[in-house]
């Protein structure tokens, strides 16, 4: 069966995490990606370790590795003329040009979006940086770190009394990424009705602000910075972590029904007619004398015990895993989200793509590429000889 993308090219100029996971995406998608790397190091993340997968050749980073997946490599200095040429020649093939540079950094080459979309104007160009193309920030390097302090979400994160947090994941990467994908498929049926590309402009930053959905509601509508509540929710009340005489679960109530049958569970029938606690908007209010109470309950019982209950009253509550827990879980094992690719005579792990179709997942069947693995055949594709091949090796222009 042919994937959404098949017959695509994508000519991926991006390094690091945001543009990587939107070209991964586009691969797992069906799309033919071809990253271009510099020929010394590559992608940046290459060298983003421990961890490291060892394997027959250079090793390479658990950091690269997750986002990668279905590309072929090519090796090739853009800064050296015969390399920019050979750019030029890709992007003239190319459907998607993906790239995180700074503001203005391709134009030095003469690859910038306008100078590409002359010689193609059905090419659709993707610019991902941390600040947008304009602004008095534009030309600022963007890190996710950085974004999240920035863009207010480190603001939110941790508990009330501690220092704010970062999240676990370069989760602003991870969500431009996804932002920058859905633009650039917009984009192409789009190009199916006028034959016509459109450059796209997307931003750390902007992703940032975009995602802290009704957290900036709370604050625009509230008038107030709404405060931190580590594993507690602002506007959900009992959605929080809770201690258990043997571990940690989160309890999700998320309407008055729920809370109802988990009064019940507990043997508080009361406080489903107390008017404290009867609706989400008094429980958000009294949360400081509901939650200790039903801390201090299910302070008394193992906790597999509680979620079982939990699971035969239809209360959503879980355990809080590890990441190897979760990926033991028999719920992630059926749906295959782990999955081990062969190379090079070892195993390359790598985490499914979520889409699936048709009952089918999304996920490419090729994994990361090794730096240039594909270099000779891609030139070769373009009509260049051997002897050409070898002698830009040789100058040092491919790897």
């Amino acid at each position: 069966m042919a994937a959404p993308l098949e017959g695509r090219l994508v000519l991926d100029l991006s390094r690091v995490l945001a543009g990587p996971w939107a070209g991964q995406l586009l691969a797992d998608l069906g799309a033919r990606v071809i990253k271009v790397e510099h020929p010394e190091h590559g992608d940046d993340t290459r060298g983003w370790g421990p961890p490291w997968l060892e394997g027959a050749g250079p090793r390479e980073a658990a950091y690269y590795l997750c986002a990668n997946r279905g590309k072929q490599s090519l090796a090739l200095d853009l800064s050296r003329p015969e390399g920019q040429a050979l750019v030029r020649e890709l992007a003239g093939r190319a459907d998607i040009l993906l790239e995180n540079f700074k503001v203005g950094g391709l134009a030095a080459y003469g690859l910038d979006y306008a100078s590409l979309q002359a010689l193609n104007p059905g090419l659709i160009g993707c610019s991902i940086t941390g600040f947008g193309q304009d602004g008095p920030y534009a030309r600022r390097a963007g890190y996710d770190f950085m974004i999240q302090a920035l863009g207010g979400l480190m603001s939110l994160t941790g508990e009330l009394d501690g220092m704010p947090m970062k999240t676990g994941v370069a989760i602003t990467d991870v969500m431009t990424g996804l932002y920058a994908a859905v633009g650039v498929l917009a984009a192409l049926d789009e190009r199916g009705r006028t034959g016509v590309g459109r450059h796209i402009d997307v931003a750390l930053l902007d992703v940032q602000v975009a995602t802290l959905a009704n957290q900036a509601l709370n604050a625009l509508v509230g008038g107030q910075d709404p405060r931190r509540h580590g594993n507690a929710h602002p506007n959900i009340v009992p959605y929080q972590a809770f201690a258990c005489a043997d571990g940690h679960l989160v309890l999700t109530v998320g309407n008055d029904t729920q809370f109802a049958r988990l009064a019940r569970l507990l043997g508080r029938h009361e406080w489903a007619e107390d008017a404290r606690f009867a609706t989400n908007a008094a429980r958000v209010v009294h949360r400081e004398r509901l939650v200790p109470a039903i801390a201090e309950l299910l302070e008394g019982r193992p906790r597999d015990a509680w979620l079982a209950d939990f699971e035969a009253h239809a209360i959503p509550a879980g355990p809080i895993n590890t990441l190897s827990q979760a990926f033991a879980d028999p719920q992630v094992r059926h749906r295959g989200l782990l999955r081990r690719f062969e190379r090079d005579g070892g195993e390359v792990p790598q985490v499914a793509c979520p889409l699936f179709f048709d009952g089918r997942s999304a996920t490419a069947e090729a994994p990361p590429p090794a730096l240039g693995e594909h270099s000779e055949a891609l030139l070769a594709e373009l009509g260049l000889a051997p002897e050409q091949i070898t002698r830009l090796r040789r100058e040092g222009v491919i790897r």
